[in-house]
């Protein structure tokens, strides 16, 4: 499959285990590159879905000397969104601790913007899941950010782990998405691409 891309290569900008393991569900070959401190802050001005398509097109751009005419490079910002605030990734685990805390007994919507880019072409999109939270006791919260280290991930949780077995009630939209990576939307994007 996607045999129209097989003349490139492609490249995940994204040093998320959970993104690798989902693009290797694909089937095709890609390496991955990461670069140091990407300023992944935005416009106070942008809203929900435009933050995390907004940086992952600034990661998009952080590489632009490194693309080459056979390169196709895939970069993905997630962020957590509840009642008009953004939970990107906690900055340690009080603060993790926290985030869960506000999250719980909520519905709250996660949010992952993709863009792909070529030398020669750009395309960006979103996707949109909404996830209902249980209420969790404190020392469930606690047990799961001291066992399962979760400040590398938006709004502190994996849905793939502990927390999302014994806390999400409910979810609609793509379970890939909330994971860091829309794969259905990405297979379809790459379906397409003709350059």
């Amino acid at each position: 499959m996607l045999e129209n891309i097989s003349k490139y290569k492609v490249v995940l900008a994204s040093n998320s285990p959970r993104r690798k393991e989902l693009l290797a569900g694909l089937d095709i070959d890609f390496e991955v590159k990461t670069l140091p401190d990407i300023d992944e802050s935005y416009p106070d001005t942008l809203w929900k879905e435009e933050i995390p398509v907004y940086i992952a097109k600034l990661k998009a751009e952080a590489y632009r000397n490194y693309l080459q005419p056979d390169t196709l490079l895939i970069t993905a910002d997630t962020i957590v969104w509840l009642e008009g605030k953004v939970y990107g990734k906690p900055q340690d685990e009080e603060n993790a601790e926290n985030m869960l805390r506000i999250l719980s007994g909520q519905t709250h919507e996660v949010i992952t913007g993709v863009c792909v880019t070529s030398m020669y072409k750009q395309e960006a999109f979103h996707a949109l899941s909404k996830v209902r939270f249980a209420k969790l006791e404190e020392a469930e919260i606690g047990y799961y950010v001291k066992k399962y280290k979760p400040c590398d991930k938006a709004g502190a949780y994996g849905v793939q782990e502990w927390i999302g077995y014994i806390g999400v009630e409910e979810l609609n939209g793509s379970f890939y998405n909330v994971m860091g990576l829309p794969v259905k939307m990405l297979y379809t994007c790459l379906k397409k691409w003709d350059l």
